[in-house]
């Protein structure tokens, strides 16, 4: 079986570093998803991937996509599929059902109709069937989104973060996927080729270190596993299996002769969860590798005999409750302290749900990757240990931040019922199609003048500026009790939220830092990835109401080439190059916007040869003439409805201006091209000469999702076409 596609899935965060892992295992990936990725290969890349894959959860071997818009369409499409090649009629199966529709609402209706049309098509004329066991030869996977029903089979059989070694469990225990996600994002592969050591203050139950020794003794993660689901699927190929289990066998005793000297060590104050670790190092067979034992942080040291440098790598307490939060300074503090004291020179790495507290540890962070633990949103701060990355530690509650609270219930009150019933309206549309980040209110109740973004598990809070006829005080007396509804209603903790007041902005206000906290994490949007920022720019870095627009110019870009004006942080170039744009180019005068698009482009995996991003003023480099490769067949331009930067020759009035500069951007449009123009000045009036020129159709309505249509005036859109 050659060209087979599967779709591997991860923990929420990492589909990266599962694409770049799934490559060297012969999974050519295809497409990322949020939690997994679509990719291409034979079978024997399959078996590989359950084999070797320290990210993945389940690789499912992709049969069909079906219609799925009503129960009797799922069962006439799962019907329709030859499943004599996977299952015997005497054989047994069991469905794992996901997703839902207007006409699928319970899972447990979508797997009965699998099961149903699976066990009718084997039925033979004297009544054999195929029976559901808890304990299958084969495991199907069926998920629903939208109207649509993905049916493969899943070839693990049961979620691949379970190697064998862990059947105990410490206080809140990682997943073992994650924590492989965690040492390859610390950079421990590198550490530990060059002879370096790791060491996990809070070790808990010892995953940490398990998944490193394992990575660096070159251990198959799924070599202890009893069975694979593909054992007993009739397509199995029992040869290349074996050939697979014999070289995982060659690979980890080379491995551990290797590396006879890595050695290991974790610490925790729990006696219990110590034996525990052990007990798992045991079954992992990591005995005299993995040493772990029962020590305060405070206490923290190196044995005598380690030399060199390694890694420091734990995951401590988040404090879910407010009374653990007080407690958390004083640990990071006694964990940052211990760390400069014992480990200088070593990599730090502080897994956490508070990473507010970081800054209690002593040292200036130089990478921050977000990641979920579970469902809970939590961030990978990196340090180098050493005096140019120290600071003075300090904790949130010293930085004088805005303090929740509620003067005015019943006000209040007003508030919290408003967010539930626009929760229930637009969380469930934006669940059904796709949606992670969207405007959940927006000065709907004029007591508060705000609007309240989601970006998955994080929440962006945009105060507007009140007017000078409104006292001060009482618009920060309506924010405190903004900021005490909020987290009650969304179910966030505070430390989610991030809070900005939002008024007109000019020159390079516009570009300016509003803090300097470097916490960049990745959103997904209609298969696309892209970093956003939620405290330290006036903006996040995707401008959520032209989602729509990018979902468009995605539809309609293969084998064209695309120019994007004014490109801000790029999300429309990668939404067009990830639709097919044969290539691009996008110009923005700012250079942190310039960065940030070449970020998003390489996060997407997108070749940066056909697909160039420039520092440029556009009004500048659309007064030039035209070279002979300047035309496109696709333009979006969403400029600024004001600008005078000092980055600037001329000063920029969006109203004044746009006849020039739609001219000069149709003077660089194939004769069949289409300029997308957009702009966001409330008072806009399109030059009716410019009518004359081109065929030009407002399609400002069809670009206005669920979440902005209380706000029609948020933007105006034009399709402007050259006359034939």
């Amino acid at each position: 079986m050659s060209n087979l596609t599967f779709f591997i899935s991860c923990p929420k965060g990492i589909e990266y570093l599962l694409a770049d892992e799934l490559r060297e295992l012969g999974v050519e990936p295809v497409r990322n998803t949020p939690a997994g990725v679509w990719g291409k290969g034979d079978l024997a890349a399959g078996y590989r991937a359950c084999l070797w894959s320290r990210l993945a959860n389940r690789v499912i071997l992709h049969l069909a996509e079906v219609g799925a818009e009503s129960g009797d369409q799922l069962y006439d499409g799962v019907h329709g599929l030859d499943w004599s090649q996977h299952l015997a009629v005497t054989g047994t199966f069991k469905v794992m059902f996901s997703g839902q529709n207007r006409a699928i609402r319970h899972t447990q209706y979508g797997a009965q109709r699998v099961k149903d049309a699976v066990v009718d098509r084997l039925r033979t004329a004297d009544g054999k069937r195929p029976s559901v066991a808890s304990d299958p030869d084969l495991l199907i996977s069926a998920r629903l989104h939208r109207g649509r029903l993905a049916v493969g089979i899943d070839l693990g059989g049961d979620s691949l973060h379970k190697r064998g070694y862990r059947t105990e469990k410490g206080i809140a225990p990682l997943k073992e996927n994650l924590a492989a996600a965690l040492l390859l994002r610390a950079g421990w592969p590198e550490i530990a080729a060059n002879g370096g050591h790791l060491v996990d203050p809070m070790c808990g139950s010892g995953t940490l270190l398990i998944e490193a020794a394992m990575m660096a003794q070159d251990l198959a993660p799924g070599r202890q596993r009893p069975r694979f689901g593909f054992e007993r699927w009739l397509g199995h190929q029992p040869e290349t299996w074996l050939s697979l289990r014999q070289e995982a066998e060659r690979r980890a005793h080379e491995g551990k002769e290797k590396t006879r000297q890595l050695k290991l060590a974790g610490f925790d104050q729990d006696r219990a969860v110590i034996a525990t670790a052990w007990r798992n190092i045991q079954r992992a067979g990591l005995e005299g590798v993995v040493h772990v034992e029962c020590r305060a942080v405070s206490e923290l040291a190196l044995p005598d005999t380690w030399e060199g440098r390694g890694l420091v790598l734990t995951n401590p307490p988040y404090g879910e409750r407010l009374s653990e939060r007080r407690e958390l300074a004083a640990l990071y503090g006694e964990l940052g302290e211990a760390v400069k004291r014992a480990c200088q020179g070593w990599r730090l790495g502080v897994f956490t749900g508070a990473p507010e507290y970081g800054k209690a540890l002593g040292l200036r962070s130089d990478k921050r990757y977000k990641l979920f633990n579970g469902k809970l949103p939590a961030t990978l701060l990196l340090f180098q240990v050493d005096e140019a990355s120290a600071m003075r530690p300090h904790t949130p509650e010293e930085e004088g931040s805005l303090t929740p609270r509620i003067r005015h219930p019943e006000r209040a009150e007003m508030l919290a019922n408003r967010l539930r019933k626009n929760l229930k309206a637009l969380g469930g549309w934006a669940r059904k199609q796709g949606i992670e980040c969207y405007r959940l209110y927006d000065a709907d109740m004029p007591e508060f003048a705000m609007a309240i973004d989601l970006y998955g598990d994080q929440v962006h809070v945009q105060e507007y500026a009140p007017p000078k006829s409104v006292d001060t005080r009482a618009a920060l007396e309506r924010l405190a009790e903004a900021l005490a509804v909020i987290p009650e209603v969304l179910g966030v903790p505070a430390t989610a939220i991030s809070c900005k007041q939002r008024s007109r902005q000019s020159g390079t206000q516009q570009y300016e830092k509003q803090s300097s906290t470097g916490e960049f994490f990745t959103v997904h949007e209609h298969g696309c990835a892209l970093r956003v920022n939620l405290r330290d720019y006036l903006d996040t870095g995707l401008f959520l109401d032209h989602r729509p627009v990018r979902h468009w110019l995605q539809q309609q870009a293969r084998g064209k080439r695309f120019l994007n004006l004014f490109c801000y942080t790029g999300a429309a170039t990668v939404h067009a190059a990830v639709g097919g744009a044969t290539r691009s180019l996008s110009l923005d005068m700012s250079k942190t916007y310039v960065n940030w698009a070449r970020e998003n482009l390489a996060l997407n995996g997108l070749d940066d040869r056909r697909h160039q991003v420039e520092q440029q003023d556009c009004l500048q480099w659309l007064a030039q003439p035209a070279t002979p490769d300047q035309v496109f067949d696709l333009i979006f331009m969403d400029p600024p409805t004001f600008s005078n930067s000092a980055r600037m020759r001329d000063v920029l009035d969006i109203q004044r201006d746009h006849p020039q500069l739609i001219r000069q951007a149709m003077d660089r449009l194939s004769s069949d091209g289409l300029l997308v123009f957009s702009n966001n000045f409330r008072r806009f009036q399109l030059d009716e000469a410019l009518e004359q020129a081109f065929e030009i159709r407002e399609v400002t309505r069809d670009t206005l999702d669920k979440d902005f249509q209380r706000n029609p005036r948020i933007h105006r859109c034009w399709h402007i076409r050259h006359r034939v």
